[in-house]
This record gives structure tokens, sequence and C-alpha cells, in this order.
């Protein structure tokens, strides 16, 4: 759980997936949306597949990205678990 986690800390990363939750991206559309180099977006696309919150398939030349929301279901579980644990603790 540890990297989908680490993957998330990068507000660019999470402004990929803000994108990818409209649909599917190839990397270079992806890449117009940032003032940065096309190596270090994909540097954070790599990250985000790593971690499994990202789905990449080739398409022609092209790769598409797509958000694994099986991931983010396990997430979110993940946080509501530790919720009612922490209002124990604190109250």
């Amino acid at each position: 759980m540890d990297k989908p986690f680490r993957a998330l800390a990068d507000p660019t990363r999470r402004r990929i997936l803000e994108l990818l939750r409209d649909g599917d991206l190839a990397a270079g559309d992806i890449a117009a949306q940032f003032p940065i180099a096309f190596a270090s977006v994909s540097h954070h696309l790599q990250i985000l597949k790593e971690a499994d919150l990202v789905l990449a398939r080739r398409d022609g030349q092209f790769i598409r990205y797509s958000l694994n929301t099986t991931v983010f279901q396990d997430v979110v579980q993940h946080l509501l678990d530790i919720a009612p644990a922490r209002r124990r603790k604190g109250g």
C-alpha cells in the first residue's frame, strides 16, 4: 500500500490522475498539459504505473494510459479501515 500513497504525494502525479478521470489519454496528450519536459512526465507516468494507479497499453505507436480503478478502491478501503481506529484513539 506504500507505493500508491507515495505516488499520490506528488502534485504533478495527482494532476495526471485528474486528467485521466475523464478517460484514456496518450502520453503525448498528457505531457501537453504540463510546462515540463516530456521525459519528466514520462517519469511521473512510470511511477504511477509502478504503483498500479494507471494502466498502460500500446495503441499503434502511442501508449495510452487509463486509471486503474481497482487500486483506487483498495486505497479508499484502506483509508476507511484506519479512520475508525483514529477516531477511537482521539476521543
